[in-house]
Formats: structure tokens, C-alpha cells, sequence
């Protein structure tokens, strides 16, 4: 919405799912992929988008291209969440639309804090189990960083994840298709570091 070197999410529109991952120096884990289905940033914390789609140009258009990323109620991903750290990057990805896919990369300028969303009675992210002394639920909050040189469709990541199960290319054990679909999901530096230099190639 964000691993080793990075572990990241991102998202795309309420309908979205994210990538993330920036080489970051000091992580160890890897990027993130992040979806917009389940969660999805907000303008502040007053304001929502209640389920309402929530893509790339949205973010860019918030002060500062900068939204907090709510709305996460799976507790692996919350995890995956929480173990974003500062300026690590993650790809923004378009979920739930006519062609899901990645469109850009945004960076997490603020790690894990308490998603207010979860005392919020007429919200729809609301957690009754959830208290303030001890909130289950944690947000992040991200900066847009750039449009992706070309789109990279869930169809071409699949078509390259299937090659490299047999082969055994960076795409082989990607999370997107050997986990649960969640909306944050972690990339290895190879898997993130083999996305985004297909951005430089033709359309598989």
C-alpha cells in the first residue's frame, strides 16, 4: 500500500495488489507484494475511501504522493506489514480490474503504526476485538516513487513464473502464486530485482 534487502507491499486501487521491494542496504528479507483488494490507502487519518478503488494516479494526487496504507485484516499479512522498513520500495499493483498487473513503485516513508481504522465504528475495516492498548491492526504509510516504463500484466508474471519452475528462474517459488493470495506479499531481492528489469523488455 509496503525485505531483506526489502520486504514490501504495494498497492494498486481497492482492487489492487502491490509488489514491493527496494535494495535497501540494510534489509534481509526481500520485496512485498501488495494488493489493493483488502486495504488501500488513505488521504489522512479522518478520511476513507470505503471500498472504493484506489489505484496509482490516487496516490499521486495526495499532498506529498504520500497516503497511509489500511485496511489490512490478515494477520500474515499484517506481518509481512509490519516488517516493512523506512524507504524500502514495493510495486504498486492493479488487482481487481480488467487486467490486474504492476503500475509503479512507491516507497515506505513511515513504518508500522496502529491503522486507526480499527476503532473506527462506521468503518469498514472496523475490528470490535481490537483495542487501543493493543491494537492487532498496523498501517504504513507510502510515497508514489514512479510509473513503471510499461505495465506488467499477472499474465505475464504467471507465464514467466511457470517457465521457471522448470528451469529454475528467479519467478519459481513467487508468493503471488505458491501462497494464499494476501494483499501484502514478500518478493525475494531476485524475484523483485527480475520484475522490475522486465519493464526494460518487450511483453512476453
Amino acid at each position: 500500500m509496503p525485505g531483506p534487502r526489502k520486504r514490501q507491499a504495494a498497492t494498486g486501487r481497492s482492487d489492487k495488489k502491490g509488489l514491493s521491494g527496494k535494495r535497501s542496504k540494510t534489509s534481509t528479507s526481500g520485496e512485498a507484494l501488495a494488493k489493493e483488494e483488502d486495504s488501500s490507502p488513505q488521504k489522512t487519518s479522518a478520511s476513507k475511501n470505503g471500498g472504493k478503488n484506489f489505484g496509482i494516479e490516487d496516490l499521486k494526487a495526495q499532498p506529498k504522493q504520500t497516503a497511509c496504507w489500511d485496511g489490512v485484516r490478515n494477520y500474515q499479512a499484517r506481518n509481512f506489514l509490519r516488517a516493512m522498513k523506512l524507504e524500502e520500495e514495493a510495486f504498486f499493483y492493479h488487482s481487481n480490474c480488467k487486467e490486474p498487473g504492476i503500475v509503479g513503485l512507491m516507497k515506505i516513508v513511515k513504518e508500522a503504526y496502529p491503522d486507526h481504522t480499527q476503532f473506527e465504528k462506521k468503518s469498514p475495516h472496523y475490528d470490535p476485538s481490537s483495542k487501543e492498548d493493543n491494537p492487532k491492526w498496523s498501517m504504513v504509510d507510502v510515497q508514489f516513487v514512479r510509473m513503471m516504463k510499461r505495465f506488467i500484466s499477472l499474465a505475464e508474471l504467471k507465464t514467466y513464473h511457470q517457465a521457471h519452475k522448470t528451469t529454475g528462474g528467479p519467478l519459481k517459488n513467487m508468493a503471488l502464486f505458491t501462497r494464499q493470495r494476501l494483499s501484502v506479499q514478500p518478493l525475494t531481492q531476485e524475484e523483485f530485482d527480475f520484475i522490475l528489469s522486465l519493464e526494460e523488455k518487450e511483453p512476453s
